[in-house]
């Protein structure tokens, strides 16, 4: 095993165990393995930096194992999926991401952040948070420190969003569905959706489930049109490449998508698949981490702040107008 290999398992362990004691004093988890595997490996960084023998192995956890974990993200969604929740709202799903997308980078933009933090952050609020981020990160070149502190600002505000979204669900006497249709569209990562949903009973949690799952699958999409957009353009004019346009894992998420649709994926395989996908991308951060000057994130703190913030704000915004445009 390559020695960047085993530096970043060795941080991601110690992420693993920092959320298990973390649940254990707390009784949940508030800071995700994911967003812990990249401060940890930030912090690394800041006493100690790798020397040259490890470069290799920590790249290639860093883009490689975060590729395989995006096709492997693939399994989670199926035709089945969509099909429950009807043509229009997964239309409209699709449309409000895109939307969401545009506004991010403007905001970001608008907020002096450089075109590739802004681009993780609007991606990351509009499909699925730190997964989006880490996914397309590679697409856009995007570099450790830009992609730590994306993911930094954006997991503190979304936990910010589980805790305040049912107190606005409460005060707009939304409907179970109503309320579930917005935690699926707000709230970045599967688990969160299920926080956020409880206090409005079992069909806000699966209506959110569902939702959210149909956003996830725009992950595909999205990446397919910036790898178009940041193709490699030191290169002579002319047809680009094929694996320029359409990235193997990309291909690889959408056939397991098909698989999943299919039925030629276990059930019994569906969760060690999500497991698999979800260590790897805790590596990839991991060694994204070790790549990471944290002097260079907290220089960028106050302006991704306000970019997640107002992102955020305008992704709630969008989701009530949805919800009142199809009179769900």
């Amino acid at each position: 095993m390559r020695p960047g290999v085993a530096l970043c398992l060795a941080v991601t362990m110690a992420a693993v165990g920092l959320t298990s004691l973390e649940q254990y004093l707390t009784g949940g988890v508030w800071l995700e393995t994911l967003v812990l595997a990249i401060l940890l490996g930030a912090g690394v960084r800041a006493v100690w930096t790798p020397n040259p023998g490890f470069n290799a192995g920590i790249a290639f956890s860093a883009r490689t194992l975060l590729e395989i974990a995006v096709v492997l993200l693939g399994a989670s969604v199926s035709a089945a999926t969509l099909s429950s929740l009807g043509v229009p709202l997964v239309f409209g799903i699709f449309v409000l991401v895109a939307l969401t997308i545009l506004v991010g980078f403007a905001i970001g933009r608008l907020m002096g952040l450089n075109t590739r933090m802004a681009l993780l952050i609007a991606c990351g609020n509009a499909i699925c948070g730190n997964s989006a981020i880490a996914a397309v990160a590679p697409v856009i070149d995007a570099d450790g420190e830009e992609v730590a502190t994306s993911i930094a600002f954006t997991a503190v505000l979304g936990v910010v969003v589980v805790l305040t979204l049912p107190i606005l669900g409460g005060l707009l006497l939304m409907t179970d569905m109503q309320y579930g249709v917005l935690a699926g569209l707000s709230v970045y990562a599967v688990p969160q959706v299920l926080a956020a949903a409880v206090p409005f009973g079992f069909a806000a949690i699966q209506t959110g489930t569902v939702v959210k799952l149909v956003r996830v699958l725009m992950l595909g999409p999205v990446i397919l049109a910036l790898s178009l957009l940041f193709r490699d353009r030191s290169k002579p004019p002319g047809r680009p490449g094929l694996h320029r346009l359409l990235p193997w894992f990309i291909v690889g998420f959408v056939l397991m998508i098909g698989l999943r649709s299919l039925g030629l994926i276990p059930q019994t395989f569906l969760l060690p698949i999500a497991a698999a996908s979800s260590l790897l991308t805790v590596i990839s951060m991991a060694a994204l981490g070790l790549q990471t000057d944290i002097r260079a994130v907290a220089r960028a703190g106050g302006r991704a702040i306000a970019t997640v913030t107002l992102s955020l704000i305008a992704l709630v915004l969008l989701g009530l107008s949805l919800i009142r445009l199809l009179e769900l």
